[in-house]
């Protein structure tokens, strides 16, 4: 079976430029909800926030995994987790469209339930590498880094 990395490069990068414009077009409905005399104000800085987060997270925290499974005597693929934590940010391209609604509180019930399905995708898939290892703490806690990437990005890009 070819692994490539269409996951973590795609979505990865439509995710990054999702975030940069509908975070910017969120902010500017919130404050116009708030205040008819708001002014458009494009924020570049998203982008560069966005980029380096996202590619960040996507490159890194598997690698970290990669590494700790191989330590504690496990099999994996560096490819398979970098494609595993690829895919998982899918949710959050979908969910950054809902987040764009300005209520406060249906945002954060969004991105909660986005990060639970990215939690759990995760942690689901993570758990093969692992059984027969007491390993447990590192699907828990790749369930709380997801959930750490979802608050990121409601209270970064979508204040």
């Amino acid at each position: 079976m070819e692994e490539t990395l269409y996951g973590l490069i795609w979505i990865s990068t439509t995710l990054v430029f999702v975030l940069a414009s509908l975070g910017n077009c969120g902010t500017y409905l919130m404050e116009k909800h708030t205040s008819s005399s708001t002014s458009w104000s494009f924020d570049v800085s998203y982008i560069n926030v966005a980029a380096s987060v996202i590619y960040g997270y996507a490159i890194l925290v598997p690698l970290a995994y990669y590494f700790l499974i191989q330590y504690m005597g496990s099999h994996a693929s560096l490819v398979r987790f970098w494609c595993l934590w690829g895919y998982s940010l899918f949710v959050f391209i979908v969910s950054s469209f809902l987040l764009l609604v300005p209520v406060e509180f249906l945002r954060w019930v969004i991105i909660l339930i986005a990060g639970t399905v990215s939690s759990c995708f995760v942690a689901l898939n993570l758990r093969s590498y692992i059984e027969g290892n007491d390993l447990t703490i590192l699907v828990v806690a790749s369930f709380f880094l997801q959930m750490a990437l979802a608050v990121f990005i409601k209270a970064w890009f979508f204040p």
